[in-house]
């Protein structure tokens, strides 16, 4: 299952639409739909995703394990393209 076909699924159990993600973007519902249907997700979205829906993101390992990654603590990282040369 891709990734945006698991954030639907996610939307849809919390009673939610991509319009409401938008919103909680701040972003128009085409600029949500582009996301979507390029499928361009990163860690920091799906957590975000995750606690909106009311759920967490996490590794689960097959011994039982859960590994949960929070929002807040998924650290921003600088666009490449924006980097200065010789960095």
């Amino acid at each position: 299952m891709s990734i945006t076909n698991s954030v639907k699924m996610a939307l849809t159990k919390a009673g939610k639409k991509q319009i409401d993600l938008a919103r909680l973007y701040g972003w128009t519902k085409q600029s949500m739909s582009t996301k979507f249907t390029r499928g361009s997700w990163f860690g920091k979205d799906l957590t975000r995703v995750a606690e909106f829906t009311g759920g967490k993101l996490a590794f689960v390992y097959p011994d039982g394990q859960i590994i949960y990654i929070d929002h807040e603590e998924i650290k921003e990282t600088p666009d490449a393209s924006t980097s200065e040369a010789g960095e």
